[in-house]
C-alpha cells in the first residue's frame, strides 16, 4: 500500500482529532524512517522526543523480544524484576534514596498522578505556567496553560492558576499556604522550547519551601538525557518533590513514571491510585535497555557537543532569528510566521521537524544522531530556508 492508500484508510477509520497526516511511515532504522512510497527521511522529531535511541535499536529489540517471549504482562497485584530494577535505577538517578516510583504509560498519566498526589496534602490549589503543556486528559489539560486546547472542554479541574513562565514576581503573588503544588517544565517544549531565567527554578524552590508547597518538575520532554542531564532541571541545583517522566523513558515504547521524593514519597497509601499497564515487563525491559545504552555510549556527553554544533551553525543561517534550548531539544525561531509551511518543505526535502508555533521549528532527534547526520540536517535546513526567500 502507498501513502495515498493508507491516508485514505485513515480518513475512513480514524477520528479527526489529529487531522489527516500527509505521510504514512512504515519502517525505521536509527534516525532514518521510510514512508509507504519508499521515501526516506531524517527523523529530527523522534516521536516528539520519544525515540531516544532512534528506531529499531538492537539493544531495545533484543530486550523486548526476550521479555515478550518470557512474560508479557503482570497486573499490579504482583511484582516482577524489570519494574523493580528500573525503579531502583530511577531512584539512583534522582540522587535521593527516599524517592519512590509509580509507573504509568504516558506523560499525561504521570501528571495526572502528580495532581492526585497533591490532593493528599489536604490542599487543592495549583500553580502552572502560561504556555505550558502537561497533557490532554482532563486533569493534565487543567494544568496545561494553552487556552486554545483548554477552552473547548471547560469546565476543567478548579483551582488551577496560570502565571507567566520565568516571572518570579508573578509566582510570588500567586503562591500561598493554600497552594498544593507548583508544576513547571524545566524548558517549555510545546510552547516553542522556552528557557526560564537561570535562577528561576531555585527561586521557585525557595517559595515552595516557605509555603510548604510541592514542586513538581514535568521532565516528560526534557528527561532521559535529552537536555544534557537525566531530567533537565539539574543545572538549577534544586531537588523537586515530584518528577514526572515519559517519552524517552521507554525507548519508544509507552512508559511513564511519577517519582516522588522526601515526604511526598509517602503521600499515596494502598489503594489511592493505579493503572493496568504501568510498569509492564516489556516496556520496562525497553527502559532498562535504553538507560544502559545511554550510559555505556556516553550519549549525554555527546548530546552537549551536538547542541553546541547545532547552536553555532543554525544561528548563522539567514532567516533564523534565534536558536534556543538545551542538548537535543532545540527551538529555531524563524524571522517570519511560516513555521508550518517550512516544516512541510523540510519533509519534502527529506527531514522531519515540527512547527511548535507559527514561527518556531522544534527538533528533538534521537541521542544516537551522528555528526554526519547533523551536518546533513543543517545543509538541508539552510537550503530550504534559502529557497523560500
Amino acid at each position: 500500500m502507498k501513502n495515498t492508500d493508507l491516508i485514505k484508510q485513515w480518513k475512513s477509520t480514524t477520528q479527526n482529532n489529529y487531522g489527516v497526516p500527509s505521510i504514512a511511515l512504515v519502517k525505521g532504522k536509527g534516525i532514518v524512517v521510510t514512508d509507504a512510497d519508499g521515501k526516506q527521511y531524517l527523523d529530527f522529531l523522534g516521536g516528539i522526543a520519544t525515540s531516544i535511541l532512534g528506531h529499531a535499536h538492537p539493544a531495545i529489540v533484543k530486550a523486548v523480544s526476550k521479555q515478550i517471549a518470557q512474560l508479557s504482562h503482570v497486573s499490579n497485584f504482583y511484582a516482577h524484576p524489570n519494574a523493580l530494577t528500573l525503579a531502583a535505577k530511577l531512584v539512583e538517578m534522582t540522587g535521593d534514596k527516599s524517592a519512590r516510583v509509580f509507573f504509568c504509560q504516558s506523560g499525561a498519566e504521570a501528571n495526572e498522578a502528580a495532581l492526585k498526589l497533591s490532593r493528599r496534602t489536604g490542599r487543592n490549589r495549583i500553580i502552572a505556567a502560561q504556555g505550558a503543556f502537561h497533557g490532554r486528559t482532563m486533569g493534565a489539560l487543567s494544568l496545561t496553560g494553552q487556552p486554545a486546547k483548554r477552552e473547548p472542554f471547560l469546565p476543567l479541574v478548579k483551582g488551577v492558576k496560570h502565571v507567566a513562565f520565568g516571572d518570579i514576581e508573578a509566582m510570588r503573588r500567586a503562591i500561598s499556604r493554600k497552594t498544593a503544588m507548583v508544576i513547571l517544565e524545566p524548558i517549555m517544549g510545546e510552547a516553542g522550547v522556552i528557557i526560564p531565567p537561570v535562577d528561576y527554578l531555585s527561586q521557585v524552590r525557595e517559595l515552595c519551601d516557605r509555603y510548604g508547597v510541592l514542586l513538581v518538575i514535568d521532565a516528560v520532554q526534557t528527561g532521559m538525557g535529552r537536555t544534557g542531564d537525566w531530567f533537565g532541571y539539574e543545572y538549577s541545583g534544586i531537588k523537586p518533590d515530584v518528577i514526572t517522566l515519559a517519552k524517552g523513558l521507554g525507548g519508544g515504547l509507552p512508559l511513564g513514571a511519577m517519582i516522588a521524593l522526601g515526604k511526598a514519597a509517602s503521600l499515596f497509601e494502598a489503594g489511592d491510585h493505579g493503572t493496568t499497564f504501568g510498569g509492564n515487563p516489556v516496556t520496562t525491559a525497553a527502559g532498562l535497555a535504553a538507560i544502559a545504552v545511554i550510559d555505556k555510549e556516553k550519549l549525554i556527553e555527546k548530546t552537549v557537543l551536538h547542541h553546541e554544533y547545532l547552536l553555532t551553525e543554525l544561528a548563522m543561517v539567514k532567516g533564523v532569528k534565534e536558536v534556543r534550548g538545551a542538548g537535543l531539544l532545540i527551538g529555531i525561531e524563524l524571522d517570519t510566521p511560516t513555521a508550518k509551511e517550512f516544516a512541510a518543505k523540510m519533509a519534502k526535502a527529506g527531514v522531519l521537524v515540527n512547527a511548535a508555533n507559527e514561527s518556531t521549528i522544534r527538533i528533538a532527534p534521537a541521542l544516537i544522531v551522528t555528526q554526519a547526520q547533523l551536518v546533513k540536517f543543517v545543509s538541508i535546513f539552510r537550503k530550504v530556508i534559502s529557497d523560500g526567500k
